[in-house]
Protein backbone atom coordinates (compact mmCIF):
# COMPACT_ATOMS: atom_id res chain seq x y z
CA UNK A 1 0.00 0.00 0.00
CA UNK A 2 3.08 2.45 0.96
CA UNK A 3 4.29 1.74 -2.61
CA UNK A 4 1.55 2.64 -4.48
CA UNK A 5 0.99 5.81 -2.09
CA UNK A 6 4.93 6.88 -3.58
CA UNK A 7 4.04 5.92 -6.77
CA UNK A 8 0.89 7.76 -7.05
CA UNK A 9 2.60 11.47 -5.34
CA UNK A 10 5.61 10.76 -7.51
CA UNK A 11 3.48 10.88 -11.17
CA UNK A 12 1.22 13.50 -9.20
CA UNK A 13 4.65 15.70 -8.96
CA UNK A 14 5.85 14.41 -12.17
CA UNK A 15 2.42 15.99 -13.88
CA UNK A 16 2.57 19.15 -11.99
CA UNK A 17 5.85 19.79 -12.92
CA UNK A 18 5.67 19.06 -16.12
CA UNK A 19 2.52 21.91 -16.26
CA UNK A 20 4.12 24.54 -15.19
CA UNK A 21 7.25 23.87 -17.51
CA UNK A 22 5.21 23.54 -20.25
CA UNK A 23 3.38 26.98 -19.34
CA UNK A 24 6.97 29.02 -19.15
CA UNK A 25 8.55 26.76 -22.01
CA UNK A 26 8.03 30.00 -24.08
CA UNK A 27 9.32 32.64 -21.93
CA UNK A 28 13.15 32.87 -22.39
CA UNK A 29 11.88 32.77 -26.09
CA UNK A 30 9.72 35.88 -25.91
CA UNK A 31 12.38 37.83 -23.78
CA UNK A 32 14.90 37.48 -26.55
CA UNK A 33 12.82 38.45 -28.89
CA UNK A 34 11.79 41.72 -26.89
CA UNK A 35 15.73 42.24 -26.53
CA UNK A 36 16.63 41.62 -29.81
CA UNK A 37 13.80 44.30 -31.07
CA UNK A 38 14.97 46.80 -28.32
CA UNK A 39 18.58 46.49 -29.65
CA UNK A 40 17.23 47.16 -32.82
CA UNK A 41 14.81 50.37 -32.22
CA UNK A 42 18.26 51.57 -30.54
CA UNK A 43 20.63 50.78 -33.61
CA UNK A 44 17.77 52.25 -35.90
CA UNK A 45 18.14 55.99 -34.01
CA UNK A 46 21.43 55.73 -33.73
CA UNK A 47 21.75 55.33 -37.18
CA UNK A 48 19.52 57.87 -38.32
CA UNK A 49 21.23 60.20 -36.18
CA UNK A 50 24.48 59.13 -38.14
CA UNK A 51 23.03 59.81 -41.41
CA UNK A 52 21.86 63.61 -40.24
CA UNK A 53 25.44 64.71 -38.98
CA UNK A 54 28.97 64.55 -40.23
CA UNK A 55 29.81 63.69 -36.26
CA UNK A 56 30.96 60.00 -37.10
CA UNK A 57 32.34 60.64 -40.73
CA UNK A 58 34.83 63.30 -38.47
CA UNK A 59 35.31 60.81 -36.22
CA UNK A 60 36.37 57.78 -38.23
CA UNK A 61 38.73 59.91 -40.32
CA UNK A 62 40.16 61.12 -37.33
CA UNK A 63 40.97 57.54 -36.17
CA UNK A 64 41.89 56.36 -39.77
CA UNK A 65 44.42 59.31 -39.98
CA UNK A 66 45.89 58.82 -36.57
CA UNK A 67 46.30 55.22 -37.11
CA UNK A 68 47.94 55.92 -41.04
CA UNK A 69 50.20 58.36 -39.28
CA UNK A 70 51.64 55.44 -36.68
CA UNK A 71 51.74 53.19 -39.94
CA UNK A 72 54.02 55.63 -41.74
Amino acid sequence: MLNLYVFMQTLLARRVMTWFDRDERGQATAEYALVLLGAAGVALLVMAWANDSDRVTRLLNKVFDHLLGRVQ
